[in-house]
């Protein structure tokens, strides 16, 4: 009887959480109009600054959990996803990361900081033997 009735509450619970994909995508716009309210306030030159409206960017992520939440869906989800994603693309398509670019520095600059720690090696290594000879004058 007992495991009757915990399969049949298994079923019950998966039959009332099932995710209402048309519901979250029917509330998610809602969160994305409320983000762009919000982020007309900010410049749009400080877009990708995000210290400049990382407030309103958690309000965002937080909207959107919630209906996703609220359609019985987890989130993130790949509906979800593609929804911020979309987002990003309206207000941070033009925010790139710039890489540094590390190149070698020219051949007289990088032979001489070759040379000089060689040099000064062998220099200390002849001072320590010449040294070690004329262990009469210590």
């Amino acid at each position: 009887v007992n495991g009757l009735m915990t399969l049949g509450f298994a079923g019950a619970c998966q039959q009332t959480n099932l995710c209402n994909e048309s519901l979250m995508l029917e509330k998610l716009p809602a969160c994305g109009k409320s983000f762009e309210e919000m982020m007309k306030k900010v410049d749009s030159k400080k877009w990708c600054n995000l210290t400049e409206f990382i407030m309103y960017y958690d309000n965002f992520t937080q909207c959107t959990e919630r209906e996703a939440n609220n359609a019985s869906c987890f989130w993130p989800n790949p509906l979800a996803e593609g929804f911020i994603t979309g987002i990003h693309k309206q207000f941070f398509s033009n925010c790139t990361s710039e890489k540094v670019h590390w190149e070698d520095p020219p051949d007289e600059i990088l032979i001489t900081l070759i040379l000089i720690p060689v040099m000064l090696t062998c220099a200390m290594i002849t001072l320590v033997v010449w040294c070690s000879k004329r262990s009469d004058i210590l």
